[in-house]
Parts: C-alpha cells; sequence; structure tokens
C-alpha cells in the first residue's frame, strides 16, 4: 500500500503551497521519509518542498506527460517513502482542457489520491457548506478525505465553520490555521523566492513546519492518506547504464543565479552518460577542468547581474569556449547570462557576450505557458529534427539587436519563445532558448543532448578550447 494525498484548493493563493511546505516538514520531523511532488511546470515550490522533505520533488505535468509516464514516475520515486504528498496548482478542478483531463482532479484520480482541501476561510461562515458540497458533487470520482480551514480570524470564526461543516456535510476538519503573516513566504516579481536563494530557508521552513503541526491533526491526515487504493501503476525499466568510455563531463550552473532544474532531467543526462559537474557562475573563477559540455538552465539572473558582471574572468572564459566550440545548452535564464548584457530597473550589466544580443527585462511576462516546437533544419541535435515537441516557458525578457541572419533550432508553434515565431538560437555548438524542456514529455532531449556533447567532444576544436585542456585563452 502507497500512503498518499493531495492537497488542493478551491482556488489558487489559498495556502496550499504552505500547507504542503508544512505537512512535508512536520511529517519528516516525525521521521517519515516523505516523497514531495509537484503538479504542473514549476520550479519554485519544488525547491521549497524539497528542502523541507529532504528529498527531491517531482513535477507531474498532465500536459505534457503521458498518463503512463506519470504513473511510472510517482510510483518510481515514492515507493521508497512512507508518504507521497502531491502540491496542486491553482484549484482543485482548474486545468487547460474544457473537460478537465489536465486539472488536478484528473491527476487525483489518475494516481488514486485523496484529496486535502485547503480553504482560504476569510469572510466565510454558512456559505462554507454549499462549496464543500459543490467540490464533492462536481466529480464523484474524487475523494475528498478532509478539508484545512485556512486564514480563520479567531477561535470564534473557527467554531462557526466547524458546527457549519458538521451540520451540512459529511467531511472531517482535518486543520484549522489562522491567520499569521509569519507563515508567508516572501515573494517579489516573479512569485516566491527560490529556496535556493532565501538566507533563511531552514528557519522558515522549520518555523511553518511547526505552526501546522501545532494546527493540523497529523495523525488523521496520516490516516487519509493510508487510506488511498492499491496502485495500478509499476515503475519505469531505468535505462542501462553507459560503458564508463561512453561518458562525457558535463559542466552545471548550479547556484543561487541559477537553480531551475527538474531532478529527473538531472538524472536523465546521467542515465544518458554525462557526468555532471556543478560550479558556482557568482563564485567560481573558471569552469570545471577537462569538459565536454555545458549546461546553464534558467533562474533569475536580473537579481545577481552586478555580481554576474563582476565575475569578469569566468564570462571571459565561458564566451572564449563558446567560441571554440564548446557544446552547450541554455534554457531562459541561462540564455539571457550569455547575451551581451542585461537590462532592469534602469541598470544595464555586461554578461557573457556568446549571444550577439542584450537581453531586457519587461514589468509583465512577454511568454508565459505551454509551447509547442517544431524542430527546423538548424536544430543540431540529432535526432531531433522534423520533430514536434512540447515545453514551457516563463520569462519576462526579451532580446534586443538579434542579427537578421540569426539561425534558429525551433519554430514555435504555441507560445512567444524570442520573437512569437522562433526560439532555440543556435551558434556554432550553442542551443541557447527560452523553452524549458523535460526528459519525461517526449523528447528524451538529455539522451540527445549527451550524444550531440560525445559527437563533438571527438572533433578537433579552435587551439584556444579542447575538452581535454580546459584552461582558455581570454
Amino acid at each position: 500500500m502507497m500512503n498518499r494525498l493531495l492537497v488542493s484548493a478551491a482556488h489558487k493563493s489559498s495556502g496550499k503551497t504552505t500547507v504542503s511546505l508544512g505537512l512535508c516538514a512536520a511529517f519528516a520531523g516525525r521521521g517519515l521519509a516523505v516523497q514531495p511532488f509537484k503538479k504542473g511546470p514549476d520550479y519554485i515550490d519544488p525547491m521549497w518542498l524539497g528542502r523541507a522533505s529532504g528529498r527531491p520533488c517531482y513535477n507531474l505535468d498532465p500536459y505534457l506527460m503521458t498518463p503512463e509516464q506519470i504513473g511510472a514516475l510517482f510510483v518510481g520515486q515514492a515507493a521508497a517513502a512512507d508518504l507521497a504528498i502531491v502540491e496542486a496548482n491553482k484549484g482543485l478542478y482548474d486545468g487547460l482542457a474544457l473537460d478537465g483531463s489536465n486539472s488536478n482532479a484528473a491527476l487525483a484520480h489518475l494516481l488514486g489520491l485523496p484529496v486535502l482541501l485547503v480553504i482560504d476561510a476569510r469572510g466565510m461562515t454558512r456559505g462554507i457548506a454549499p462549496l464543500i458540497l459543490g467540490y464533492q458533487a462536481f466529480d464523484r470520482r474524487i475523494r475528498i478525505g478532509g478539508v484545512i480551514l485556512n486564514r480563520l480570524g479567531g477561535s470564534r470564526h473557527e467554531a462557526k465553520l466547524r458546527a457549519v461543516i458538521e451540520h451540512y456535510t459529511e467531511v472531517p476538519v482535518l486543520g484549522a490555521i489562522a491567520e499569521d503573516p509569519e507563515l508567508g513566504l516572501a515573494e517579489r516579481h516573479l512569485g516566491l523566492i527560490p529556496g535556493n536563494e532565501h538566507k533563511d530557508a531552514a528557519r522558515q521552513i522549520g518555523l511553518i513546519g511547526a505552526r501546522i503541526a501545532a494546527q493540523v491533526d497529523l495523525d488523521r491526515v496520516q490516516a487519509m492518506a493510508t487510506s488511498a487504493p492499491p496502485m495500478q501503476w509499476t515503475p519505469s525499466t531505468p535505462a542501462p547504464p553507459p560503458s564508463a568510455g561512453a561518458r562525457v563531463r558535463i559542466a552545471l550552473a548550479q547556484d543561487r543565479a541559477f537553480g531551475f532544474y527538474y531532478p529527473d532531467d538531472l538524472q536523465a543526462l546521467r542515465d544518458a552518460g554525462a557526468e555532471l559537474l556543478p560550479f558556482d557562475t557568482l563564485r567560481d573563477a573558471a569552469l570545471p577542468e577537462s569538459i565536454d559540455g555545458l549546461f546553464i538552465g534558467g533562474g533569475f539572473p536580473e537579481r545577481f547581474m552586478h555580481e554576474l558582471q563582476a565575475n569578469g574572468a569566468l564570462r571571459t572564459q565561458i564566451a572564449a569556449a563558446i567560441a571554440a566550440g564548446l557544446p552547450t545548452y541554455a534554457e531562459c535564464g541561462g540564455l539571457m547570462y550569455l547575451a551581451r548584457s542585461l537590462r532592469w530597473r534602469g541598470q544595464q550589466c555586461a554578461m557573457v557576450g556568446a549571444i550577439a544580443a542584450d537581453a531586457t527585462m519587461h514589468d509583465k511576462p512577454v511568454g508565459r505557458g505551454y509551447v509547442h516546437l517544431s524542430a527546423s533544419a538548424h536544430m543540431p541535435w540529432i535526432g531531433l529534427q522534423g520533430r514536434t515537441v512540447r515545453g514551457h516557458e516563463f520569462h519576462y525578457s526579451s532580446l534586443d539587436g538579434l542579427p537578421s541572419d540569426t539561425r534558429y533550432a525551433w519554430q514555435v508553434t504555441r507560445g512567444h519563445g524570442i520573437d512569437g515565431r522562433h526560439d532555440g538560437i543556435v551558434e556554432r555548438n550553442l542551443l541557447a532558448t527560452y523553452a524549458h524542456l523535460r526528459s519525461v514529455a517526449g523528447t528524451d532531449w538529455p539522451r540527445h543532448f549527451v550524444a550531440f556533447v560525445r559527437a563533438r567532444s571527438q572533433r578537433s576544436v579552435a587551439p584556444s578550447y579542447t575538452p581535454q585542456n580546459q584552461r582558455l585563452v581570454a
């Protein structure tokens, strides 16, 4: 029996991230192995959930993944845990499809997840009953195992709500959380501050875990998770490891500026034959030695643009390596870092300069949501030419001054990308894109990228750089 539950809500901003985070911390504090998951495309909430539970958080995305992929990923990661907690996105029945096929409720049905419904109870009394009854009646396949009342105004407010729910419904109240500004996670221009940036993340997680443990009946929540039906899915068979001689060394930017990586993607890179060598773009003066490739994921380089500019030695080395043919992949924030400069809030800082354009931050999103991409003839990764794939984007920046003869790996059929029609700048062995890909979304991009790195690492390149001699000529 796999103990599991879905933390969802009536609508977004109800407090489900705080509740999910607190439950992960509280149950982990009891000595349970808690495996967190997040529904949909997201990097920031999983960082917090992963830190709270002490285990990597995995994303379950019905738009990008097949039911079989979701089931296999879930079972494969949750099998060794005592409890699996899935945090929903938006409301329980929200999703892109009119029929609800990619909603949180559909995910709950697919994985047999009892639902713990978080309700923002501000200003509510008797009206909470038809809300709960409506959520029960809308889809009888979904079992709402309990509710947590959030942002309560006091003990009288709580007593009224409990009396109403007990009189009109059969749904148990498993927690009642008072309005508490200390429970909120700090936000800024693009949402929550990521856990890898937060200066006091451990203290905040500890505080939230303690407050949730004091106001939620953890024993009853755990019993609800235990009541989940048997799983119908089996984990996927892992790919056989590559031979030792086929492995390639890929430098991975992993620090406060760049931390948007899906753990299953990183594992897929390793499974494809990559040894990942983390480095810090803010502090390290040089790339790791003897590398064959480079991967710079997403993040918030604008928050650290002065520090990135100050690390001129590393920027110079990266520019020289890419110019010399180092196979490189960059997503979103990584693309911005590789531009000539970055402008934000009236300030401009020099970046790597591997891309002949300047990145400019805007007040509103330029590209946001799922993307559909069709590979062009310029796609450098063998095996993806002519393929159509799905991914997602979330960027407030645009690129200015790109040359008219810029080559693009992707044609955008849904989304914005770089200019509404193209994405994926190709320059020598560099592919830099606003789109985020997922290994489980049908692209298997880690295998294609590693194969590209392996093929190019066997070729001679400019004298200033070779994979075996990483000391570059500036």
